[in-house]
């Protein structure tokens, strides 16, 4: 049965939003997806029942709107271009990881057609949003938490609100200094084991027994033993753009700043002799 009230349309079903959207799909909700670069994801939700939209325009016609897009420039000119179409009270739920005043800036732009616009980047990659289990970081106006959960506890298994509009995307760069920063270690300790003859079965075995473990070792290390090295699923790409917000957002802070430059160094020279396109993971075998 169709859920009253909740039509939904969505921009950005790629890596991650294809798992968002389809278990949108599963919970009955009516999906309008827009064409993406990618055309696979698209055809597989509407092979699941989504309707593809031809326009932006289109899309604004739903009561609910989710954005999982790349970066704040790409959100940006989106809300632009969807801007005029918009009906007030749109519900415009935002999964980009934006830059620390990127959600702010989407937000004064929907205020003007009072649009209720969610920041809601989330922690998980592409194998937790097709399981719905991602955790939302929120950052919203107190008033619309109630209906943006609903929406998110979809595809997520817990929604944090950490306050108004701007602390969601600190907060969400914040997570992923810690996270990009220890697969960053974990990828470059295999390297080290790999480099100086170490068996990496044995290695794994007594980091988990210690300090060492890890999300970021689990979800590499076994892999990468067998020879496959897609483990972590986040691009180089992405990875630079997010350790290039996460840098600018900690400037003040010397030794933090250090950190994150030295680690977004790693990125940008793999970016610079064309890894761009390579998962992180896939680095270890270089």
């Amino acid at each position: 049965m169709e859920k009253i009230n909740n039509k939904i349309g969505f921009i950005g079903a790629g890596y991650m939003g294809y798992g968002i959207a389809h278990n949108l799909l599963k919970k009955n909700y009516s999906l309008s997806v827009i064409a993406h670069k990618n055309r696979k994801p698209i055809e597989k939700l509407v092979s699941q029942g989504a309707k593809e939209s031809e326009s932006l325009k289109d899309i604004a016609s739903n009561d609910v709107i989710i954005q999982c897009v790349t970066n704040t420039p790409i959100a940006i000119e989106i809300i632009k271009n969807i801007l005029p179409y918009l009906k007030q009270g749109t519900l415009f739920i935002d999964i980009t990881t934006h830059h620390a005043t990127g959600s702010i800036e989407a937000n004064n732009l929907l205020k003007s057609k009072k649009v209720r616009y969610i920041e809601s980047p989330v922690m998980g990659g592409p194998v937790q949003a097709e399981e719905g289990v991602l955790g939302a970081i929120v950052g919203a106006d107190i008033n619309d938490i109630s209906d943006a959960k609903d929406i998110l506890m979809n595809f997520c298994k817990d929604v944090f609100h950490f306050g108004e509009i701007g602390i969601g995307a600190k907060t969400k760069l914040i997570s992923n200094f810690l996270s990009l920063g220890t697969a960053t270690f974990v990828i470059e300790t295999l390297k080290a084991a790999k480099y100086l003859n170490i068996d990496m079965q044995k290695l794994i075995d007594v980091a988990r027994l210690g300090s060492g473990n890890s999300g970021a070792l689990n979800r590499i290390a076994d892999k990468a033993i067998e020879g496959d090295y897609t483990g972590y699923i986040f691009s180089v790409n992405n990875t630079l753009k997010d350790l290039t917000y996460i840098n600018e957002l900690l400037k003040d802070l010397p030794n933090a700043e250090k950190l994150s430059s030295l680690t977004k160094s790693f990125y940008k020279e793999a970016a610079d002799q064309g890894k761009g396109e390579l998962l992180i993971s896939e680095l270890i075998k270089d």
